[in-house]
């Protein structure tokens, strides 16, 4: 398998190619345009946007900050009613695989996750767009965050909440996965 995929269903990059399309035009942006905004090629993007390729989870977190949308944007089909069951979820990966997000819901001013961070493992997340929230809750295991040069630790049932517009890590000092239940807000946008 390629880390450098985040999907494992078979029709998420045409469908995020689909969105992705939907939105670049609806802004009125070149693909030019976007890939030098992003800094991300404008044949990755054209790879994407054709569905002939799946982009990782920093490419997509690019692509969403780029055209101010929420990330679920690019994934999503919209439906009245949604269950989403573990095992069955989309998961976002990060290229070396120790971070895993699974987009739960959506609305226009929010996004919910499930994530796992692998045992003594690290994730370091670019900053957002200006005015995203991030409300972080450990549902089991334990999470170290650092934000701004400084270092918060929680523990099962603890949570934090920070500015998601700069850069931020999440860390797992543990010897056991950390379960993440996580909401990015964009009501400041």
């Amino acid at each position: 398998m390629n880390t450098e995929n985040l999907f494992r269903e078979g029709d998420m990059g045409k469908r995020i190619g689909a969105n992705l399309r939907k939105y670049r035009k609806s802004k009125g942006m070149s693909m030019e345009a976007l890939a030098k905004q992003i800094g991300v090629s404008k044949l990755t993007l054209i790879k994407i946007e054709h569905g002939e390729a799946n982009p990782t989870l920093s490419v997509i977190w690019k692509i969403a900050d780029g055209l101010k949308i929420p990330i679920t944007a690019l994934l999503s089909i919209e439906s009245d009613v949604s269950v989403t069951r573990r095992e069955e979820g989309l998961k976002l990966m990060s290229s070396d695989e120790v971070f895993v997000a699974e987009p739960l819901f959506r609305s226009h001013d929010f996004e919910l996750y499930r994530g796992y961070l692998q045992p003594g493992s690290g994730y370091l997340s670019k900053a957002h767009q200006t005015g995203v929230m991030e409300f972080v809750t450990v549902m089991s295991g334990q999470l170290t965050m650092e934000l701004d040069g400084d270092v918060y630790h929680l523990d099962e049932y603890d949570s934090i909440r920070f500015k998601g517009d700069t850069s931020h890590k999440y860390a797992n000092p543990s010897s056991v996965l950390t379960v993440l239940h996580f909401v990015i807000s964009y009501n400041n946008l």
